[in-house]
């Protein structure tokens, strides 16, 4: 894979300053509920609803769902490959488990332990779109460096006792978010739809979101109130945006870029969250200013690193699929009559 070009590496960026707002959002809406896993329900079925009510007026979404049923119907596109929304659902629930002994600061750090180390399995393997790419000295070190960024900026918050084995669960969680974005870029590619793509995404998380919160319903009782602020359900809509960008640059990026991208763009949205809309108690220190600088030049060391040829490769049981792709040309591959 070629060097990623600075815009995609910006997009990739803000879109995990979303899972920052997203995760304030969310965070409070879960407060008020009183409920972790009803306020995720909550916000995946938003945005669920929102894309349904697209997918219902737009032409081109509709037509990428009915390509991607004949590609899953023609073994060219795998039947779990479909399931991406399990990534996030799977973070959540993690979250929902594990942060009240962790705390958030030793959460963040095992699933961006996580996140990274499948980056680089999944590039490794060609799990992505993108196809097997070989870690770099590059991408290895940049990879190793956002976990130092990581580490400074949680470094003063990482007091207290502890149970270990509780972190394998957030590790895995991260492990699972890089399986989301390669299994997602490739459902991208057969729907020739980043919004299909997203929808799909929206709709196993959702349903997975749903069977938890039922069963933690009939274990625990219902969830309180619903609050009354409005931007407490926009949660679905953040989440629309950076699935979205996620899904349509991760044959760009590759996932560990994508990955180191979106974990900067984490440590930069909850700093300038902290900064200048404060909740709670948060405080802003030089270690958290460092973190994120150290974060930054490891991303553009990463995706600096040059490789192969910038090719999309879809592989299936049997079968692949292979496209030289323009700098700028859409990431739908086209199949021959002799493959399908």
């Amino acid at each position: 894979m070629p060097a990623a070009t600075p815009h995609w590496i910006l997009l990739a960026v803000f879109s995990g300053a979303l899972i920052s707002l997203q995760a304030r959002i969310n965070g409070e809406l879960a407060t008020a509920v009183g409920d972790g896993s009803s306020a995720a329900v909550i916000s995946f079925g938003s945005g669920l609803l929102v894309l349904a009510i697209g997918l219902a007026v737009l032409r081109g979404p509709r037509a990428g769902l009915g390509r991607v049923v004949r590609d899953v119907r023609g073994g060219r596109l795998n039947r779990w490959q479909l399931l991406g929304g399990f990534g996030g659902g799977a973070f959540v629930l993690s979250q929902g488990i594990t942060v009240e002994a962790l705390g958030v600061a030793l959460f963040t750090v095992a699933v961006v332990a996580g996140q990274v180390s499948g980056g680089l399995l999944f590039d490794r393997v060609g799990l992505g779109p993108a196809g097997p790419q070989r870690p770099t000295r590059r991408r290895v070190l940049g990879a190793a460096l956002v976990l130092v960024a990581v580490g400074l900026s949680m470094a003063d918050k990482l007091a207290g006792q502890f149970p270990y084995w509780m972190l394998l669960l957030p590790l895995a969680a991260g492990l699972c978010v890089s399986w989301q974005q390669a299994v997602n870029g490739h459902v991208r590619i057969s729907a020739d739809s980043g919004y299909t793509a997203t929808f799909l995404n929206f709709l196993t998380g959702t349903a997975a979101l749903t069977v938890v919160a039922v069963v933690h319903t009939l274990l625990s009782g219902l969830p309180g109130e619903l609050p009354s602020e409005p931007y407490l359900y926009l949660g679905g809509l953040v989440g629309i945006a950076f699935i979205s960008i996620a899904v349509v640059s991760v044959s760009r990026l590759g996932v560990l870029v994508l990955g180191l991208c979106t974990i900067t763009g984490q440590l930069v949205g909850s700093l300038g969250l902290d900064l200048f809309l404060p909740h709670g108690d948060t405080d802003v220190t030089v270690a958290t200013v460092v973190g994120v600088v150290v974060a930054l030049g490891a991303v553009v060391l990463a995706a600096a690193a040059g490789g192969r040829g910038g090719r999309v490769v879809a592989v299936s049981t049997g079968t692949s699929a292979r496209a030289r792709m323009p700098e700028e040309a859409p990431a739908r591959i086209e199949v021959s009559d002799k493959t399908r």
